[in-house]
């Protein structure tokens, strides 16, 4: 068993559980030697530096750290077997195919079967060299890929710039070339299950440098006709630019490409894919395509937006992806604090993934303090209350790592850089929410001529466009122009209409949150004034309480006793 000196971690006499000491890796060359930044948790054998992000246990050693490092599968270039060149002659591709594709047979253990069967080996190629391999087992539908293997698109090296076929699967893939196509490929994990709250990691193979799409004029999307493909195909056209992006129906009775070569020929195969209808074009709705989303909603009901986590804000407003949220209040409510605890809500219930763009939060490190002691539930720095565990740390900066990405551009914050920027988020992660945060702290220079209305009214026609067109929910913090106390020395509660620079942010907005509190007692609620929901299936006006704890900075519902109580 491996202790710590084998790893030169020096515990300089520290006892109990966690101990902070200096890291090997780091320490001997900065400025600070001595500073403590390796927590080392002695009862599980783990440490990871705040530093460097050292980090390992002593069961399985040092992790990889920094930039991605993959394993690289040893491949062998050798003939197909009759066997595998049987197989697809089953399937209707024929031997030359595979034997070009450099398809072959080999063992390999598939988890699901628990055992070591004969696979199909397809080869995963990224400029020409093997770097990842997907096994296929010949009898049974079971498969995997090398673990720690880069994910990349099959066929990668086949995209061509003026068209290429996008399917669901290798085999797919290969009934296109069979029909005489070749800038096919395949997504290397088939499609997202239609239950999947948080489905980033199924398309990773997006995020690459250099973009394998970039400058490509036509996508076609041939996936699968079931729900799971459907899933795919939407998500794929999102993030791909539905601008560029055409999808394929197969004839009744196929959901796929091999089902088609299969069972009408290559020729319907192609014209399938000749046939291949653009998406609808932004703001252009044919009557025609409403059919089936008229009779499901009136079979079904029109469907609400996402639940917030918290029912009684759930009764006066939900999130919907494409909508505009603008939130204002005071300075110093709490507007900032409750759109926080909401993303956090939306990423723990739904798995959604969310781009911030709050520079009144800079720095970033400050805001992710203040975002973690809601997802731990316990203070960040040491006080009256218990602070979290360094492994605690640890696990809710990975969570947040998964679930929030942070827009802070070091040349001029104009909104327009801000949703360029979140337009490549879409693609490489797709994001379904955005916060921009606050909009006084924007570069807001405007043509000459133009008005302040006029030029608030465009950028808000903008925004809403953008939330539409990439379907993610954006919302936007707006403060009120000044407000005078009342006489019992409290503010009013603003409105809409009261947001510094014009009536278009309530005009515009699909939703419109005030967050109020009485600044002269810190234990009332905070309440939510939901002031305009455009869409009564998303919500209502209203007004709700919660309760928030300073120290968590988490909001709760009320207790009926607290609620008598009001």
């Amino acid at each position: 068993m491996n202790t710590f000196a084998d790893f030169k971690i020096d515990l300089h006499g520290g006892s109990g559980i966690e101990v902070t000491t200096t890291c090997p890796q780091c320490s001997a060359k900065r400025k600070n030697s001595k500073a403590k930044c390796l927590s080392v948790n002695t009862e599980k054998g783990v440490w990871v530096c705040h530093h460097c992000d050292w980090r390992g246990t002593l069961k399985a050693g040092e992790e990889q750290t920094g930039r991605k490092i993959y394993t690289r599968p040893v491949w062998t270039e050798s003939p197909p077997s009759d066997a595998v060149l049987a197989w697809f002659v089953a399937r209707g591709i024929l031997p030359e195919i595979i034997a070009r594709e450099g398809i072959v047979r080999q063992t390999a253990y598939m988890p699901q079967l628990e055992d070591d069967v004969a696979c199909i080996a397809f080869p995963y190629r990224k400029q020409g060299v093997v770097v990842n391999v997907k096994y296929r087992a010949m009898q049974e539908k079971a498969f995997r890929q090398v673990s720690g293997a880069e994910k990349i698109l099959y066929r990668q090296d086949k995209i061509a710039r003026d068209q290429v076929v996008i399917v669901e699967g290798e085999i797919d893939a290969l009934s296109l070339v069979q029909s005489g196509l070749d800038s096919v490929v395949s997504v290397p994990d088939g499609a997202p299950a239609v239950t999947s709250k948080n489905y980033a990691s199924k398309f990773t193979y997006l995020d690459q440098e250099p973009d394998p799409f970039d400058g490509v004029e036509k996508i076609i999307l041939a996936v699968d006709s079931d729900e799971p493909g459907q899933v795919l195909q939407h998500e794929l056209g999102r993030r791909l630019g539905t601008d560029r992006c055409y999808f394929v129906t197969w004839p009744k009775g196929c959901k796929d490409a091999n089902e088609v070569l299969v069972a009408h020929g290559a020729s319907v195969l192609r014209t399938c894919i000749a046939q291949a209808q653009p998406f609808p074009v932004q703001d252009v709705v044919n009557v025609r395509d409403l059919t089936e989303s008229i009779f499901s909603r009136y079979r079904k009901g029109v469907p609400r937006g996402l639940l917030t986590g918290w029912p009684s804000i759930d009764h006066h407003y939900t999130v919907q992806a494409g909508q505009l949220t603008v939130i204002t209040g005071i300075p110093g409510h709490g507007k900032s604090e409750w759109l926080d605890a909401l993303v956090l809500n939306l990423a723990t219930l739904h798995g959604w993934r969310i781009a911030v763009c709050s520079p009144e939060n800079s720095p970033v490190e400050l805001h992710c303090e203040k975002l973690l002691e809601k997802v731990i539930g316990a203070p960040f720095y040491p006080g009256a209350t218990e602070r979290m565990s360094p492994a605690e740390v640890d696990a809710g900066m990975l969570w947040l790592d998964e679930h929030l990405t942070f827009i802070m551009p070091e040349d001029a914050l104009t909104i327009a850089g801000v949703l360029a920027r979140a337009q490549i988020l879409v693609r490489r992660l797709g994001i379904r929410g955005l916060i921009i945060d606050p909009f006084n702290e924007f570069d807001h220079t405007r043509p000459r001529g133009q008005t302040e209305t006029e030029y608030i009214g465009e950028t808000l026609s903008a925004i809403k466009r953008w939330a539409r067109r990439w379907q993610v929910h954006v919302w936007l913090v707006a403060h009120p122009q000044k407000l005078f106390r009342r006489e019992d020395g409290t503010y009013p509660v603003p409105t809409p209409w009261d947001i510094n620079g014009s009536a278009n942010f309530r005009n515009k907005a699909d939703n419109c949150l005030t967050i109020w509190r009485n600044e002269a007692c810190e234990d009332d609620p905070v309440q939510v004034h939901v002031q305009k929901v455009r869409f009564k299936n998303i919500g209502r006006i209203g007004v709700v309480e919660l309760k928030w704890n300073r120290v968590t900075g988490r909001y709760r519902e009320l207790t009926p006793e607290e609620m008598q109580h009001e």
